[in-house]
């Protein structure tokens, strides 16, 4: 299902880039045994106040799944997440998760990160040797893999940058072996080397991933399955997030040649002049949304040695990113009351 020709490009792009020296950092995956239970979900709901963000969802977690969760900033994807790891209640449903589970949680927010504490006793206190594929590993030499040499070491790490943080943090969540990782928003903050690390990490880990993310690129290189959440429903793609956008595409045409019903009952209801004008446009405004996406995909991949060049094209596809959804969104809604209408 995925689109051999954007994984080969990514993997073209990354050899002609040549961004990675030869200190470029490598872990093997690290994680702890999981059983046949994993996390399911059963009849989940969930609202806060008059707004229901998750309608009666139902999902069993695979052993090595790679889940991508999307949808518009607010549509509940924390949500959902807290409350697959347990750490929100649905207001209906049910969550099992089962024995063998070992959660990893990498969060929005650098949680837990003791301020007055050295690095070295940080990632001490969580495991004194990392047990790796390859061998037992120091945690000088896990270190030295993230990027933290000498006497950074034993800096506070109070006295680190807000990316170090966040790498020191990614780091606390994988030497902890989880089975099951959880990644909300993983490329936020983070510098190339860590999320080439990262990348390579997921390839050889034997547990579960399930990850919110909006960027492109990082979904279509880890996931192979999209749950996209909207207006409290979720619908899955068997798929990469290019996948799911192709998807996407076709619902859309497909909707719009839908033939029209011969008999027709009295209107109830009218669409608004506004509202007809948006809905005679937006497939135009889509078009050109995507056009615009595929403009900076190809100046993302010409610049992808300049790091300052490729994070301003990257924030702008983004932006357009979320701007699709919302219009794809938005066109499922005219349509579906350009036909209410129609009956």
């Amino acid at each position: 299902t995925k689109s051999k020709k954007r994984i080969e490009n990514y993997y073209n792009t990354l050899d002609e880039a040549g961004v990675v020296s030869d200190s470029k950092i490598e872990l093997s995956s690290i994680s702890s045994r999981l059983g046949r239970k994993t996390i399911e979900a059963y009849n989940i709901s969930k609202s806060y106040g008059a707004v229901k963000l998750i309608n009666d969802f139902t999902m069993l977690l695979e052993n090595d799944a790679r889940l991508g969760i999307i949808g518009s900033n607010g549509a509940g994807k924390t949500t959902l997440l807290g409350m697959l790891t347990g750490k929100i209640k649905p207001d209906s449903g049910e969550v099992i998760i089962g024995e063998t589970v070992k959660i990893g949680y990498f969060t929005q927010e650098n949680e837990s990160l003791p301020l007055n504490k050295r690095v070295y006793d940080f990632i001490k206190d969580i495991a004194e040797v990392i047990q790796t594929v390859d061998g037992p590993m120091s945690v000088t030499q896990i270190l030295e893999k993230f990027l933290f040499y000498g006497e950074s070491q034993y800096s506070p790490i109070s006295k680190l940058s807000g990316g170090e943080k966040r790498r020191l943090y990614l780091l606390s969540v994988l030497v902890s072996s989880p089975n099951i990782l959880i990644l909300d928003e993983p490329t936020n903050d983070l510098d190339i080397e860590t999320l080439e690390v990262l990348e390579d990490y997921l390839d050889t880990f034997k547990g579960a991933v399930i990850t919110v993310s909006h960027d492109r690129y990082f979904l279509d290189r880890v996931v192979d399955k999209i749950l996209y959440i909207n207006d409290g429903n979720i619908k899955t793609y068997m798929g990469n997030y290019s996948y799911f956008l192709e998807e996407k595409k076709q619902e859309v045409k497909i909707e719009t040649i839908k033939p029209q019903r011969v008999e027709r009952k009295e209107k109830v209801l009218k669409m608004t002049y506004k509202e007809q004008k948006e809905f005679e446009t937006i497939m135009d405004d889509i078009t050109i949304i995507e056009e615009k996406i595929s403009e900076l995909d190809k100046l993302i991949s010409e610049n992808y040695a300049n790091y300052e060049a490729m994070k301003k094209y990257q924030d702008e596809k983004d932006i357009y990113e979320e701007e699709l959804l919302s219009k794809m969104e938005r066109w499922e809604y005219l349509s579906d009351l350009s036909e209410r209408c129609k009956k």
